[in-house]
Order: structure tokens, then C-alpha cells, then sequence
């Protein structure tokens, strides 16, 4: 059976963790500076502060018939709406898909935003990530047509039905490396996460309301600049 497979997976590794030297066992724990050439520990994140601590769950310890190797594991994985998975004290667990954080695949960022996963494209201390959003549209209407036929209205009194229908945009967000918060991206999330460098935000908000659209990604890059955020990489 498959989720044997995969507890015996955990197992080895135990194995080979406690077969190793004492002194070994410990990770060595360096910090990386974030940037586009940083690489996420593979694996999905329940938590943003799983990758903030660039801690995910390890594919290797996730219940599923995908091979490891597969270049589509996580879009298979996600197609479920439970995943299972074991820690790694070998206890079995259950997440929803809707309360996962996201995950990294070949080092590589994705959020999940109203169900779908998403590259971030921009990382620092402010990253920026093109995604999709679902937009419930609500239209109200009168059956009896009261403007073609308004001898309705003196029989009838006024019935409005309503109809609703559901569509895909395309967005821009903004995530805030220090709080874990995403917005859509414009002028008001922009400033709240300059908020964090006085000085900046000041600078930013003297621009007119144009100076301030046109420049957004150039205030972005300015802040990850003068705020450097630093992950931690473990090395065994």
C-alpha cells in the first residue's frame, strides 16, 4: 500500500539520521540574503512562518501515489483537497488544501491566493507576484420588464430577482515579508508596506497621485535594497 511506502520513506530517513555521530545530527544553519537568486528548500508550507524559517514539509514525507521525480508533483498533490503528510516524528497528519501556505518547487516561491498557486516573481522584503482572483458579480433584475411594459407596475409592485455569475482576473499582489499580509497591488498597499522605512515612505508619499502609480516598482526595489531580509539555509 502507498501510504507504507511513504511511512517507510520517514523511517529510513530516521534511520539514517540516528545512524549518524552525534555531532552530526545537528544542521548547520547559515542565513542567505533574499534575493532573486535565492533557492526555498523544496516542499510545501503550511505556515508563512515555515518559510520564513525556510522550513517546508519535505516531499519525501507527503502520502501520494506521485513519484518524487515527477516534474508535476505539486500540481497533482494540490488537485485534492486533503493532503496528508507525516512530521518527523513519524505521526500521520491531515491538511486541508485551502490552509496551505504555498510551496517551493526547484527553489522557487508559490502562494496560494483564493485557491490557486502563483509564482512570486519579485522577493525581498516587499515581493511582488502576478495571480488570480475570483470576482462574484451580482446583477439585479426585474422580471416583468416594468420599462417596456409599465402597466406592470400597477398590478404588480416591484419584484427584483437576481442573478449571479462568477469570473477569473488576472492581479497584481504585494507580499509583506515581515507580517506574511497580501494585498493587491496599488498606491495604498504600496505605502503601508513603506511604512516600515520611515524615510522612504515619507519620500514616496510627497509624490503626486500619478508620480506615486507610475513609480510603485521602483519604490519596491528601493525598499528591498535598503532592507535586506535574510533566510535561514540549513547544510547537513
Amino acid at each position: 500500500m502507498m501510504w507504507v511506502k511513504n511511512l517507510l520513506r520517514v523511517l529510513m530517513l530516521w534511520m539514517v539520521a540516528g545512524s549518524l555521530p552525534a555531532g552530526a545530527q545537528t544542521d548547520t544553519v547559515k542565513t542567505e540574503k533574499l534575493s532573486r537568486d535565492f533557492r526555498f528548500k523544496d516542499g510545501i508550507f503550511l505556515s508563512f512562518d515555515q518559510v520564513k524559517e525556510n522550513d517546508p514539509i519535505p516531499k519525501a514525507y507527503i502520502v501520494t501515489i506521485v513519484p518524487l521525480n515527477d516534474q508535476a508533483f505539486y500540481d497533482k498533490v494540490l488537485s485534492h483537497q486533503i493532503v496528508t503528510y507525516y512530521d518527523d516524528k513519524g505521526y500521520r497528519h491531515q491538511v486541508k488544501k485551502e490552509n496551505i501556505w504555498g510551496y517551493s518547487r526547484n527553489g522557487i516561491l508559490y502562494v496560494q491566493v483564493d485557491g490557486n498557486f502563483n509564482r512570486i516573481t519579485i522577493v525581498g522584503g516587499i515581493c511582488h507576484f502576478v495571480g488570480t482572483r475570483t470576482v462574484v458579480d451580482t446583477r439585479y433584475y426585474d422580471p416583468y420588464n416594468r420599462y417596456y411594459y409599465p402597466a406592470y407596475s400597477y398590478y404588480y409592485p416591484p419584484t427584483y430577482q437576481t442573478t449571479t455569475t462568477e469570473r477569473t482576473e488576472m492581479r497584481q499582489f504585494i507580499l509583506d515579508f515581515e507580517t506574511g499580509k497580501i494585498m493587491e497591488y496599488n498606491v495604498h498597499s504600496v505605502e503601508v508596506a513603506l511604512m516600515r522605512d520611515p524615510e522612504l515612505y515619507d519620500e514616496y508619499a510627497r509624490l503626486g497621485p500619478t508620480k506615486k502609480k507610475q513609480m510603485r516598482f521602483m519604490y519596491i526595489r528601493k525598499f528591498n535594497e535598503r532592507n535586506p531580509v535574510y533566510l535561514p539555509v540549513r547544510e547537513r
